[in-house]
């Protein structure tokens, strides 16, 4: 089955076509630090051909989710390493996840630097934000002046430096579920009137400026980009996505990079503006890896890998509460009861985290 050969990734060679999809787990405490459970539970999934870490702020103004963890400073450098050495030890592959939370953020995350920042000042739509204080309503976030927009980028090259000096293999770009980048390039969230705002060229300019910047850095084969074209996640959904999406995939074929990442799946929500996308449409305008994800089945998987549309899928959920969801679908073993929401991304310790019984540790 073509779903656990090796493939080529860039410079690196994975194990099999299965992705840990990057998942926020909110394990790392008040001050962002990674920390020794956190190393556990990646190690733990290693038998992935290549893990994607849970969504990491690059900044402190791109705070905006409790508990996450940083790659914005020295002491996250080396409180990473952990991680990264757990999972080398066992022959993984481990890519970072840099994030910044846009308007999804909240005024309580970075009270020294005030309300959260968009590309535009339009409010996203929800009962309410999680905060350190509790839940807060949304807020009309501050739209970024260019000289601002300059620091940005700096900032997400600084985190790919800081993430190569961690140990990583490489990033991931998240511009996907309504975060800064995906704001930028969506007609709803992105009304500039400037350079990064107007027409789908303007609109993809910060996501190819960043990629570019970290091509200063890494290698293009170090670097994946994570899309939503489909979700509703966070308040998106375009009139124009089909068109919108495509020119970006088509952009981010000129760089050479590791993979895309498309949550082409509907487990996020669909914002039902036409036919959801395919992996296929964009197989025709991005020659290069596309990861496939959201909701994937091992069937639907090998299907699409077996069609060409996809060359590796992620899976989330069902990597949660089986650790060795690679063994197990190998050897088509029942898997284990999904871990319970509360603990999917709640400050609980092991509890819904790495306590999951693994197949060799209980089969007779």
């Amino acid at each position: 089955m073509k779903l656990f050969e090796k493939v080529k990734l860039g410079n690196y060679e994975l194990n099999n076509r299965m992705v840990l999809a990057p998942m926020t787990r909110a394990r790392a405490g008040i001050n962002r630090m990674p920390n020794a459970i956190m190393a556990e539970y990646y190690a733990q999934r290693a038998d992935a051909g290549l893990l994607i870490t849970e969504a990491t702020s690059i900044s402190i103004q791109g705070l905006g989710w409790n508990n996450s963890p940083g790659i914005y400073n020295d002491e996250q450098v080396e409180a990473w390493k952990l991680t990264t050495s757990a999972v080398h030890k066992k022959n993984g592959k481990i890519f970072l996840q840099l994030w910044h939370c846009g308007r999804a953020s909240h005024t309580n995350f970075h009270p020294e630097l005030g309300l959260p920042v968009a590309p535009s000042a339009i409010r996203m739509e929800a009962d309410y934000i999680h905060t350190p204080d509790g839940k807060q309503d949304t807020e009309v976030p501050r739209a970024l002046e260019i000289k601002e927009i300059t620091q940005i980028i700096q900032d997400y090259k600084d985190a790919a430096k800081r993430a190569m000096q961690a140990g990583f293999d490489g990033v991931e770009i998240h511009a996907a579920n309504g975060y800064l980048l995906d704001t930028f390039l969506q007609s709803k969230t992105n009304i500039r009137e400037d350079e990064y705002g107007g027409s789908i060229e303007n609109r993809s300019k910060l996501l190819i400026e960043i990629v570019a910047a970290i091509k200063e850095v890494l290698e293009p084969g170090q670097i994946g980009v994570r899309i939503s074209p489909n979700g509703i996640f966070n308040d998106m959904g375009s009139n124009n996505y089909r068109e919108q999406f495509l020119f970006v995939a088509k952009e981010l074929a000129e760089y050479d990079l590791a993979y895309l990442h498309i949550m082409d799946g509907l487990g996020f929500g669909f914002h039902e503006l036409g036919d959801p996308m395919q992996l296929a449409e964009f197989k025709e305008v991005y020659p290069g890896t596309i990861i496939g994800s959201t909701g994937y089945t091992k069937e639907k998987a090998q299907a699409q890998i077996e069609i060409g549309a996809a060359d590796l899928i992620a899976f989330g959920r069902s990597f949660i509460s089986n650790p060795d969801l690679v063994t197990r679908f190998k050897n088509d073993l029942e898997l284990n009861a999904d871990a319970q929401m509360i603990d999917w991304y709640s400050d609980t310790g092991a509890k819904g985290y790495t306590d999951f019984r693994v197949f060799e540790l209980f089969k007779s």
